[in-house]
């Protein structure tokens, strides 16, 4: 462990110092009593010592700080170092950062002193996350003025990396108003931009920009209506999100893929977890009786796109929740018609076996566990005579509950996602004074440190019995249907915090209620 004194200084030097063993020794001693004094203005030099010298133990501390404080100041130095000392794990952490986080990045000194061929890789790749092609636009703009002399001649080849079709009319007025234009070598470029901004109505419509998160989002099972209403399907398949496709304008879509095929049978509020890169499905209902609950828990590998049965739960469950704490597997919760469930049990993936764990404070199912800083939270849900709980507990494996305090309304059947160091709830369902029940669309957010619970945006259609995860900072909502008229929710929603917006991200692949989401590092072969 080691403690961080930063500093302001994001460059470094050229000319790196060369460290004695015996004073990388003395750094390590202050590794062991937990103070190790590493900054951006000597990491770079500790490291290249420590690299020189072979010296592993400070080698591996300042590989560490380099990934974990890596920042958008930092990041192009980062990469910088490491591909003139040929660390490739590390060039990698560096290039994901800076794509990632490009408008960030964009924005700081150092962007301007990229070379013109590292840019223009930037500017190409899959992994480029911009929220509109005018980001695009004046990170180039910024990077040309910055040596005009020099980089004018590139203005054309860089120009080619932006998808003027996919801008609004707003967007292409501030393209048109900066005074790049007013180079007279630039004059012909920009007619053929404004061209191309201006064209057919289908040529956009067959551009957009694909960028490929990092991680897969996964829907596993769930159910759906038919297109006449009549009848009702359960379904085994994975579909995994391999793209996300920002079309013209505000238009984004997610390109969905078939991933694999459940074994049977398909299932309905069910519950997942990822424990070390698996998948794992648990109990839900194969129909929709009264003896269609189950128990069983298979496992899927991505990486051999195979699946295995495991030990099954000691209860028969659905509409419950599933977390996952310091490598064990816990499921909270639920209903086996016709009974609520307090129960909870804990899955270990050594030995294969389920085991027995103190009980909720009362039956609950169609709530929401989640774990935060190894603290599993639980958010309404209903009661055993079908009452919408405000309730918020944490429930310790060990010692049972302590109440926090409640929501702002009552909900079931919502989703919860963590978001940074706070709980995101959504949707789902409550009573009015009548006991009538009904979609909610309003959200709210809560605060451990703080122990209160704050709204923000609704959602802009019903999303109950809906899948959700957190992908790449953003909150999404995937599916459900509506209490109200009992209409499928066939669309995608995601909150994104910086802007408190909720944006319309495609359609479902398939089967939308009751389903369940998570990420998955997917081999790249499923991926190209």
């Amino acid at each position: 462990m080691f403690t961080l004194a930063m500093k302001e200084s994001h460059q470094p030097r050229v000319n790196l110092p060369f460290l004695l063993a015996s004073e990388l020794e003395v750094l390590i001693d202050c590794s062991y009593s937990g103070a190790l004094p590493l900054s951006w203005s000597c990491v770079f030099e500790v490291t290249s010592s420590a690299l020189q010298l072979q010296y592993q133990p400070a080698l591996s501390l300042c590989l560490d700080f380099l990934q974990q404080e890596i920042n958008p100041h930092s990041c192009l130095d980062v990469a910088s170092f490491a591909e003139a000392y040929e660390m490739t794990q590390l060039l990698e952490v560096a290039e994901d950062f800076a794509l990632r986080q490009f408008y960030k990045v964009a924005c700081t000194s150092k962007f301007k002193d990229l070379p013109a061929k590292q840019l223009l890789r930037y500017l190409n790749s899959h992994s480029l996350c911009v929220s509109s092609e005018l980001v695009v636009f004046k990170a180039v703009v910024a990077w040309i003025q910055a040596r005009p002399k020099k980089r004018l001649k590139f203005t054309k080849e860089l120009m080619k990396t932006i998808y003027f079709p996919l801008m609004t009319f707003s967007e292409f007025k501030e393209v048109r108003s900066l005074n790049i234009w007013s180079e007279h070598n630039l004059a012909e470029l920009y007619e053929a931009i404004f061209e191309d901004f201006c064209g057919p109505e289908t040529a956009p419509q067959s551009q957009c920009r694909i960028y490929l998160p990092k991680q897969s989002l996964i829907l596993i099972g769930g159910d759906q209506t038919s297109e006449d209403l009549g009848t009702r399907s359960i379904s085994r398949e994975l579909w995994f999100g391999n793209s996300l496709r920002n079309h013209t304008g505000i238009k984004k879509a997610m390109e969905w893929r078939r991933l694999a095929e459940m074994p049977d049978p398909g299932r309905f509020k069910h519950e997942v977890a990822v424990l070390e890169g698996q998948l794992y499905v648990f109990g839900g209902k194969k129909y929709y009786g009264t003896y269609d609950t189950l128990s069983s828990v298979y496992r899927f590998d991505p990486l051999q796109n195979s699946w295995e049965k495991l030990a099954e739960m000691q209860e028969k469950r659905c509409s419950f929740s599933v977390v996952v704490v310091d490598g064990k597997i816990y499921a909270i919760g639920g209903h086996c018609e016709p009974d609520y469930l307090e129960s909870v049990e804990q899955y270990c993936s050594i030995t294969n076996s389920w085991s027995a764990n103190p009980t909720l404070p009362r039956k609950n199912d169609a709530h929401v566990a989640k774990a935060l800083n190894g603290q599993i939270f639980v958010s309404g849900g209903l009661s055993n005579d079908y009452q919408c709980l405000a309730s918020m507990f944490v429930y310790h494996p060990q010692t049972g509950s302590s109440y926090l305090a409640n929501m702002l309304r009552a909900r079931a059947q919502h989703c919860m996602e963590i978001l940074g160091e706070c709980l995101y709830a959504a949707g789902g369902i409550t009573a009015d004074d009548s006991v009538s029940v009904l979609d909610l669309l309003a959200c709210e957010v809560y605060n451990p440190a703080a122990n209160c619970w704050t709204a923000f945006t609704s959602l802009p259609v019903p999303h109950v019995g809906a899948g959700s995860a957190i992908l790449e900072g953003k909150f999404y909502v995937l599916g459900g249907y509506s209490q109200e008229d009992y209409g499928d929710t066939t669309m995608v929603h995601r909150y994104d915090p910086t802007t408190q917006r909720w944006e319309n991200v495609g359609k479902m692949p398939g089967p939308n209620n009751d389903i369940r989401a998570s990420l998955l590092s997917l081999p790249p072969h499923l991926r190209l």
